[in-house]
């Protein structure tokens, strides 16, 4: 399938939809917590990739799994870590919490990248790492005298494994090593399944919340990523990131509308930092860019 450029944007705002309805869904399960949630959820993912793979690569799919190089094993484990790391984090703090903290992947992958491949990273770049950071610092202080901080210390390891990602999978591709990210996020949704089944009994799920989590795993997470994948080969890295950072928004908004969960002034205030330091660094990378073609 091949996207002109208007529904790639248009397809990327749905995806950033998608991925934003995490937070209130969690919010109306009855019973399911902490590691439960993962596992269902990544067990929803894996099984809808097995119908969704094939249709896409082909039915060899799964035997290039199985000799994938050790780039595809490590993404595999870093998406592992996302999907598992971000759904304990919803069920320790709030929602905004979680989206505002994992917006700062963009920031970290270009300092992990600047410390494992060398990749330079901009004046403009460094002072947005800066302004993010201490909105971050910001939220964390308050929470650290609250005694709320575990949850969002969890989130943490989202943007951290998805940097990790992002630098292996662009190491081996400067290496001709092409890693398939979609075949990744199933061995991710697999490994997650694994590691969680035994941190997840006894199961406490009801009817109602395994309805809820099947949509989580086939509809959050298994579609928009193929989905994202597709508006990844016709939109840029700064449009792709701008329109992700839409996830953060919805999310808020949703678990405000659909959750009562208002976020308070600290979140305000550090997600106001974080967001506005990641658009204006994107902008201007985009201007630049533009003027030296």
């Amino acid at each position: 399938m091949r996207l002109s450029h208007n529904q790639a944007v248009l397809l990327m705002v749905g995806v950033a939809l998608m991925w934003s309805t995490a937070g209130v869904v969690t919010r109306h399960l009855d019973a399911a917590r902490s590691f439960e949630v993962t596992f269902w959820r990544a067990t929803f993912t894996a099984l809808s990739l097995l119908v969704i793979l094939p249709a896409l690569r082909g039915g060899r799919v799964f035997a290039d799994i199985r000799h994938a190089g050790a780039a595809f094993w490590v993404s595999g484990v870093c998406w592992s870590v996302m999907f598992t790391a971000y759904m304990v984090a919803l069920t320790l703090t709030s929602v905004a919490n979680v989206l505002v903290t994992m917006s700062l992947g963009p920031l970290m992958t270009a300092l992990i990248a600047r410390i494992f491949i060398g990749h330079r990273i901009p004046f403009r770049t460094w002072v947005a790492i800066i302004v993010a950071g201490s909105g971050i610092a910001y939220m964390y202080g308050a929470q650290l005298a609250g005694g709320q901080l575990v949850g969002t210390l969890v989130a943490l390891c989202v943007p951290i494994a998805g940097a990790t990602n992002w630098t292996v999978t662009q190491n081996a591709h400067a290496q001709g090593h092409e890693v398939d990210l979609v075949p990744a996020v199933f061995a991710g949704a697999v490994i997650s399944c694994l590691v969680t089944l035994p941190l997840a009994y006894p199961f406490q799920a009801t009817a109602h919340d395994l309805g809820l989590l099947a949509y989580l795993g086939v509809f959050q997470l298994a579609i928009p990523c193929v989905l994202s994948v597709l508006c990844a080969r016709v939109l840029k890295a700064p449009e792709l990131s701008l329109l992700a950072l839409l996830e953060v928004v919805f999310g808020i908004l949703l678990a405000w509308l659909g959750a009562n969960e208002a976020p308070g002034p600290t979140v305000l205030v550090g997600g106001t930092l974080v967001i506005g330091a990641l658009v204006t660094n994107e902008l201007l990378g985009w201007k630049q860019r533009n003027m030296q073609a």
